[in-house]
Parts: structure tokens; sequence; C-alpha cells
């Protein structure tokens, strides 16, 4: 067994793609030697860059990946995608669509396309999203581009574990202040107006601005009342104080209009990140999520190991029949002793 997982490392190492795909697997079952295989491979990390896409269903994600990757393979880097996919709760399969959707991609030796299902993880990421970034990371590919599954406004995820954060929004998924409500455009490092070409782009950007209070508050579809402030909007990208304005790029990935203007964006916050000590830092929160990940699986394995087989069941039923709470059935199940 360690002479295949040897021979396995060296022919990822060496640009295999099937013992990539393989070591992939692995690591998505959760094999017995997955561990072992990414602690191999850590030491040939931390060379590529990680761009998180997300945004709500229906924004166009995966025809920007996919144009998005093609801009990159057109400057001669190398790409890797990663595409989450929900998990059906009935038969605990994916529908794996983002596979078709890319399938123009497949022949180019210098992409890489895997699709992951969730499998009950929530954040819109799978479970082990990190562990193959790690490997792609290993494998050698420059850019590795994360879809998230596009399932709402709670996939904040991708945060911890991209280094650049592309929030994708298209006109006429409904009211523009939809947009201010959303959560998941706090975590943005770049705005991309998808489908710029429908009725309502214009609006959809006048919306992110007034998040960033670029733009003066409006009631429908008018100015508020009052006269207006002049004031000199900021440019977006590096601050005068270090910090950083998401700028906010139109694109119409399905004609690839655009998509070179974000690709130099997401290029620029990159520089950014490195200039200022930013890229270190997004490195630590990626390990500090990956090592809480780690702990939190263990502790849970090892908890129930410690447990007889019908404990936690009993446990559950005793608090279904308010016999107990759930924080007293915590407490009983962390402190059990035999």
């Amino acid at each position: 067994m360690e002479r295949t997982a040897d021979a396995l490392l060296s022919a990822l190492l060496a640009g295999n793609r099937r013992a990539l795909a393989r070591v992939i697997s692995l690591v998505e079952d959760d094999a017995a030697e997955a561990p072992a295989l990414l602690s191999a491979l850590y030491a040939h990390t931390g060379r590529a860059h990680v761009i998180g896409i997300t945004g709500a269903p229906g924004t166009g994600k995966s025809t920007l990946v996919n144009a998005l990757a093609r801009a990159y393979r057109a400057q001669g880097h190398t790409v890797g995608v990663i595409a989450v996919d929900p998990t059906s709760p009935f038969s605990g399969g994916a529908l794996l669509g983002d596979r078709v959707r890319m399938r123009d991609l497949a022949g180019d030796p210098g992409i890489f396309i895997r699709s992951m299902a969730t499998r009950g993880s929530l954040g819109g990421l799978a479970r082990a999203t990190a562990d193959v970034i790690s490997v792609l990371d290993a494998a050698g590919f420059a850019r590795i581009l994360v879809e998230t599954v596009g399932v709402g406004q709670a996939e904040v995820d991708i945060a911890s574990a991209a280094h650049t954060t592309v929030v994708v929004e298209a006109p006429g998924l409904g009211d523009e202040v939809q947009a201010i409500k959303a959560g998941v455009l706090e975590i943005a490092d770049i705005f991309a107006v998808n489908k710029a070409d429908r009725e309502g782009a214009d609006r959809t950007v006048l919306a992110l601005q007034m998040m960033q209070g670029l733009a003066p508050a409006t009631t429908g579809h008018h100015r508020a009342a009052g006269p207006p402030t002049p004031h000199a909007r900021p440019q977006p990208g590096p601050q005068e104080d270090g910090s950083w304005l998401p700028p906010i790029q139109k694109t119409i990935a399905l004609h690839g209009d655009g998509v070179d203007a974000l690709r130099e964006w997401i290029e620029r916050h990159a520089a950014y990140l490195t200039a200022t000590g930013g890229w270190a830092r997004r490195e630590a929160t990626r390990a500090a999520a990956e090592i809480e990940r780690i702990l939190r699986d263990r502790l849970w394995e090892a908890l129930l190991a410690g447990l007889p087989a019908d404990c936690f069941a009993q446990t559950v039923a005793a608090v279904v029949r308010r016999e107990t709470d759930p924080y007293t059935a915590a407490t009983r199940l962390l402190t059990y002793a035999p």
C-alpha cells in the first residue's frame, strides 16, 4: 500500500492526470490513505492563486468560470476548476451539471475540471473542497477557480478558502435592493455584474455602489429628496489608507465581454494582497479554517467512538420526547462515562 501511494504521488507531481483524478477521488471518499497523501503533498502547495466564484442561482457563474478559464489559458496559465453542486436529499447523488456546461474545456491539457457534491455540507462548499484545492495546487495549477453551489446568501465559506472572492450578480433576478441586503456581498473582493446586456444592469451596478456608499440613496427609480452632495468618487482597487475598494465589473460571459477586464482585476487584487501582507493573512485564515474543520471532524468521530452503539440515538429520542433538552443532552454525551 505504501509503495502504491508513493507511486501515485510521484505520478501526480509529474503531471499524470489519471493519478491526479485518483488522489482527488480518495480524498473525496475519505479513504484511509487520504490523510497520508495530503500530508505528503502539502510541501508542494502554496503556489496557486485560489479564486472563489459565488452568487445566487441564475447569475451565470458556470458560464463565467468557463470564460475565465479560457482567458487564463490565453495568458498561458494552467487552470484547475472545482465546481460544487448540491447533493440530492433523496438519492444522495448530485447532477454535477458543470461538467456538462464546461465540456468545451475538457480537451485542453492545461485545464482540469472536477465537480464535487456537497454531501450535506453547508456554506456553499463540499467538505473536501479545501483538500482538493491543495491537491490541485500541488499538481501545479497556477489558478484554481472554485465555483460554489449557488443556493442563497449563506455561501460565505468560500471567503476562508480563497485568496480572491468574486461575487456574481445579474439583473432581472428581483429588486436591486436585495443586493444590498445579501450578507454574501460582504465577502466580495470583486463584483461581477454578469448578463450585462440585459435590461436593469445599470440599476444593479447602482445598487452595489449604494452598498459601498459611492452613490446617493434612491427610492424606487428616483433619487432621494434633497440636492446632490458633490464628492469625488473613489476609484476601485487599492486606497490611500491601505484598504481595497471592490471594483464592479460588467460582463457578458456568454460572449466573453468584460471577462479579460475581470481577470485583470483578479490579478490586481493578488498583487495588492502581496504588497500589503494580505496574502499571508489570507493564508493564515485558510490554514486556521482547515485545522478547525479537521479538529471538528476528528473530535466528533472520537466522541462517537467512545459511546455505546445506541447511545446517541437514545439521546436524540429523549430530546424528542422532551425528557431532556439539547444542551443537557450534549453535556451528558461529552461527559459520558461507562
